[in-house]
C-alpha cells in the first residue's frame, strides 16, 4: 500500500503529461489539416482600402481587383502556376419545396486545382462553362445533404436568386476552415455567370478576391513580390502611395498557427510536469521514512560486510523501480484518458511514441534525482549506531 501511495504522484504526473501532450498534438493536427484543406503554396490577394468623402474603407471595402488582373498575373508572373478570381455572396438556394441559405461563390475552373478540391459525383466547372456564362453549379456536401438528402443531385435544377441552375457535380467533403466555418456549406458557379447574372455590382468585371498558387513553396515569396509589382504597375500605385490591394501568404499563417499550437502543447506539458515534481518530493519523503524504519536492517547489512555503495545502490534501485513502475502505469492511464477525451468531446488526440518515451525516461530521472538524498543518508549511517537503533 505504501509503495502504491509512493507511486501515486508519479502515476498522476505521467498520466497528466501524456494526456495533455496528446490533446495539444491533436489541436496542432486539426489546425494544420484545416489550413492544408485550403490548398498548398497559396497567396490570397484581396481589394485594399479606399477613401471616399473623408470616409476610409477597410480591406476589401472597395472593388479594385478585376478579372483582367487575374489574366495579367497568369501571363506576366513566372513564379505563378495558377490563379483564379472569386466572388462571394449569400443567397437562398431552392430545390422543390426545400431551401437552404448558403454561400454562393463565383470561381474559375483553376480554383478547384488550386484548392485540390475534386468532385465525388458528376463533373467540375469547365472552361466552356466559364466563357459561356453557363447556368451550372457545384454543390458542397452540406448543401447537397440539406437540399437533396440521400438523393443524387447531379442533373437536378436548383434556383439561386430565382435563376435556375443545373447541378453538374458534388464536391468532396472539406470540413472546417481555419476560421471555423463549414467549407462544404457552399455553392460554386462559373465566375462569369456570377459576375453577370448574380452580382448587383455596377462593375460586372470586378472580383472579390484572387487566389494564386505559386509553382513551389520555395517560390512563394518571389511570386508574392511579382504579384505586388505587377498590380502596382497596373493600378498606377506610385512610390509612397498606399496600394489598393493586399496579399496574404497562407504558408505564413500555417507557420504561425503551428507555432501557437506547439506553444500550447509545451504549456500544457509544463503544467502537467508540476505533478511529477510533487510526486518526486513524495517519493523522497517516503524513502526518508523508509530509511529511518530500516535503520537496524542497514546496520546488520553493514556489519556482515555490505559497503556504503551497496546500501546506496539498494535504495537508489528501490526509488528508480518505484518511479518506473509508476511511470508505466501513468502512461497507460494517460493514453486511456486521452482516448476517453477524444471519444466524449469528439476531439482528435495524438499519442506520440516520442512523448511516451520522454515520459518514461523522465520518471526514471525523477527517481534518481529524488531518491539520491535518502539513499545517501542510508549509506552514510554508522553501523554501530544503526545496530543500536530501536
Amino acid at each position: 500500500m505504501r509503495s502504491f501511495l509512493t507511486m501515486l504522484g508519479i502515476i498522476i504526473g505521467i498520466a497528466a503529461v501524456i494526456a495533455m501532450m496528446a490533446v495539444g498534438s491533436g489541436a496542432s493536427y486539426v489546425i494544420s489539416q484545416q489550413i492544408a484543406s485550403i490548398g498548398s503554396n497559396i497567396i490570397l490577394v484581396i481589394p485594399g482600402s479606399t477613401t471616399s468623402g473623408g470616409l476610409r474603407m477597410g480591406s476589401g471595402g472597395s472593388q479594385t481587383l478585376t478579372s483582367d488582373d487575374v489574366r495579367a498575373v497568369m501571363a506576366e508572373c513566372p513564379s505563378v502556376l495558377r490563379a483564379s478570381g472569386t466572388t462571394r455572396s449569400t443567397s437562398q438556394v431552392v430545390y422543390g419545396n426545400m431551401n437552404w441559405s448558403t454561400i454562393v461563390m463565383g470561381a474559375a475552373p483553376e480554383l478547384f486545382d488550386i484548392r485540390e478540391w475534386p468532385v465525388v459525383s458528376g463533373r467540375s466547372i469547365g472552361q466552356q462553362d466559364m466563357e459561356g456564362g453557363a447556368k451550372v453549379c457545384l454543390l458542397g456536401q452540406t448543401v447537397a445533404e440539406n437540399l437533396f438528402g440521400g438523393d443524387d443531385p447531379v442533373g437536378k435544377m436548383v434556383r439561386i436568386k430565382k435563376i435556375p441552375f443545373t447541378v453538374i457535380g458534388v464536391l468532396e467533403r472539406k470540413g472546417q476552415s481555419p476560421q471555423g466555418t463549414d467549407q462544404d456549406d457552399t455553392v460554386f458557379v462559373p465566375l462569369r455567370t456570377a459576375q453577370v447574372k448574380l452580382s448587383r455590382s455596377s462593375f460586372p468585371n470586378s472580383i472579390g478576391a484572387m487566389i494564386v498558387q505559386a509553382r513551389s513553396e520555395q517560390l512563394l515569396d518571389k511570386a508574392e513580390e511579382e504579384i505586388k509589382n505587377l498590380l502596382n504597375q497596373r493600378h498606377r500605385i506610385t512610390a509612397g502611395k498606399e496600394p489598393d490591394f493586399s496579399t496574404r501568404n497562407l504558408s505564413e499563417i500555417l507557420a504561425v498557427a503551428e507555432q501557437s499550437s506547439k506553444a500550447m502543447s509545451l504549456l500544457l506539458g509544463a503544467v502537467a510536469s508540476i505533478s511529477l515534481i510533487v510526486g518526486g518530493i513524495g517519493i523522497m519523503n517516503i524513502m526518508l521514512v523508509s530509511v529511518t524504519e530500516r535503520t537496524r536492517e542497514i546496520g546488520i547489512r553493514m556489519a556482515i560486510g555490505a559497503r556504503r555503495n551497496d546500501i546506496l545502490l539498494q535504495f537508489m534501485t528501490e526509488a528508480v523501480l518505484l518511479t518506473l513502475i509508476g511511470g508505466l502505469i501513468g502512461i497507460c492511464l494517460g493514453a486511456g484518458g486521452a482516448l476517453i477525451v477524444s471519444h466524449i468531446l469528439e476531439w482528435p488526440t495524438l499519442i506520440s511514441i516520442e512523448s511516451i518515451t520522454i515520459a518514461f525516461f523522465f520518471s526514471g530521472a525523477v527517481g534518481i534525482f529524488f531518491g539520491f538524498y535518502p539513499a545517501r543518508k542510508a549509506a552514510g549511517l554508522n553501523p554501530i549506531d544503526a545496530l543500536r537503533y530501536e
